[in-house]
């Protein structure tokens, strides 16, 4: 053998395992040559650092890793396009809703590399409806909900059921649910639609039916008013009363709330109630929206839930091992995430990753009020939730919930 040849010929095990590599892409596997590297540090192990988030793998390991990044998206920035868009709408031939069911923006994070999703399991968009505009009845696999901005939102009709809409209310839409959107207000309405999509998608169980046929033979494009604005309030709206003088299942779901309207009035006034109470260290006054019939989340992939921050409160830091984002729906101030400081004011939307810490301080002479989502209900369903806070002294605390 020369000394070219010598020095030309591998040294270990894995340049030879890299060369067979090149061999095996026809038969679409990888010989290993790198151990398992993902992106999180051991959570509950990493005290130090501001992040905790742990930074992507490399090599072959790291192909098409992505982890979801903090972010704000400015309402100062998102408005004006909203009014762009409305303003197309209204002088076209053939309106957006015709072709694409939806008018609006989809929330982008910019550590999922461009994938229409603002957390690893949830898709957001806001939405507008000019007057007039009507979204065509339809139902599908994935779980969703409309967070309404604008001082009047519409209506959405779930399973026949009328829901009239306002400034701070939330509808759900529970998978196997039939659905329909309209405005008949004078001016355009604007909501934040959520929905688990990409969790479902990866899951490989997407589907969307927009077959609907109205059993009293009305518009094909709405569903008959069955139930008026305001009845699946009056049957679970009051704490601790069931009724049990029918069924509570509604749609195809399973362990699906049956209650879809939440008011905003109403949550405020329970957040109000209750800004007297000590609170949460990490999170101030808190509410979760639940199922009234189980008491447990609306959705089991997905909590939702509204806090109340008081002028000056400045909370602890906290991380948990499920992402998150919020919509400010009141008041002003800035949240500290993963090491990032993002000031914010009404309809701001931010990005809270999985493992980063984070806390919010209210700036305001009012409260604040910021409504969430996290997909914490599906990691508690499989085992995975935890959460974690730490002291002014760096002292880090076991939050069992």
């Amino acid at each position: 053998m020369t000394a070219q040849t010598q020095h030309n010929r591998p040294t270990s095990a894995a340049e030879l395992l890299d060369q067979l590599n090149t061999e095996t892409p026809k038969l679409h596997v990888w010989i290993r040559t790198q151990a398992n590297s993902p992106a999180q540090r051991p959570w509950f192990a990493d005290a130090g650092g501001a992040s905790g988030m742990g930074d992507l793998a490399k090599g072959r390991v790291a192909a098409n890793q992505m982890a979801m990044a903090a972010h704000r998206w400015r309402w100062s920035d998102i408005k004006p396009y909203l009014d762009k868009i409305g303003e197309i709408a209204r002088a076209a031939d053939v309106k957006p809703l015709e072709t694409t069911d939806r008018q609006g923006i989809l929330l982008t994070n910019p550590g999922l590399g461009g994938r229409l999703q603002i957390t690893n399991t949830t898709r957001a968009a806001i939405a507008i409806y000019n007057p007039g505009d009507v979204a065509p009845a339809h139902i599908h696999s994935p779980n969703a909900s409309r967070t309404i901005l604008s001082e009047k939102g519409g209506y959405t009709n779930v399973e026949g059921e009328r829901c009239d809409c306002h400034r701070g209310d939330i509808v759900f839409t529970p998978n196997g649910t039939w659905h329909d959107h309209g405005n008949e207000d004078t001016a355009p309405m604007i909501w934040i639609d959520v929905l688990d999509w990409p969790l479902m998608e990866y899951l490989n169980c997407v589907w969307v039916d927009q077959e609907y046929r109205d059993p009293k033979g009305g518009n094909s494009k709405s569903q008959s008013v069955v139930h008026a604005d305001g009845h699946s309030t009056r049957l679970y709206g009051n704490g601790g009363l069931k009724p049990v003088f029918g069924s509570n299942q509604r749609g195809w779901g399973h362990d699906m709330s049956p209650m879809f309207h939440f008011r905003g009035a109403d949550v405020r006034a329970a957040l109000h109630a209750l800004r007297g109470e000590a609170g949460d260290p990490y999170e101030g006054i808190k509410m979760q929206f639940v199922n009234p019939i189980t008491g447990k989340s609306i959705y089991p992939t997905l909590e939702y839930s509204a806090q109340l921050i008081r002028p000056g409160e400045e909370l602890r830091f906290k991380r948990e091992t499920s992402g998150m984002f919020g919509v400010v729906l009141e008041g002003k101030g800035f949240s500290e995430i993963g090491g990032q400081r993002f000031e914010w004011e009404k309809n701001d939307i931010m990005a809270f990753p999985n493992f980063a810490w984070r806390r919010h301080v209210n700036t305001g002479s009012t409260d604040a009020v910021i409504y969430t989502v996290s997909d914490s209900a599906l990691l508690k369903n499989i085992g995975q939730y935890r959460a974690q806070g730490r002291g002014a002294d760096g002292s880090i605390t076991q939050i069992v919930q």
